[in-house]
């Protein structure tokens, strides 16, 4: 089958690790996020367009300086260039989705934690 198709929330909500992608293709990838209370995926600015959508958790979006709060149901679209960070609550994990426009990692990257992600240098 080409494409992908699949009940994303629950994967988002079943995820425990930092990053793991889901699905790539040469346009597009999708990925689920898990932040543990307190962390943040860490100040990044991309050459490509991102969105990312809440489905547990609330924080806050950091977009080109100004923070904004985030709950279930927030999305935040990113465009290419803006420096940008997500900031989980301190009272329980954050889930996200999040699409690169294109790919940003290697199909079917997995980083447990966010130690192991900023270890790694591979992007796609």
């Amino acid at each position: 089958m080409k494409g992908y198709v699949a009940n994303t929330l629950e994967a988002a909500l079943a995820n425990e690790y930092f990053r793991q992608v889901l699905y790539t293709d040469e346009r597009l990838q999708l990925v689920v996020m898990a932040l543990k209370p307190g962390e943040d995926i860490g100040a990044e600015t991309h050459q490509l367009n991102q969105f990312l959508y809440v489905a547990q958790g609330s924080g806050s979006a950091v977009l080109g300086g100004e923070s904004m709060p985030i709950t279930v149901g927030s999305g935040i679209s990113i465009p290419a260039g803006v420096e940008h960070n997500i900031k989980n609550g301190d009272t329980g994990a954050m889930k996200l989705i999040t699409i690169y426009t294109p790919p940003n990692h290697a199909p079917g990257t997995v980083h447990k934690t966010k130690a192991d992600a900023q270890a790694s240098e591979e992007h796609h």
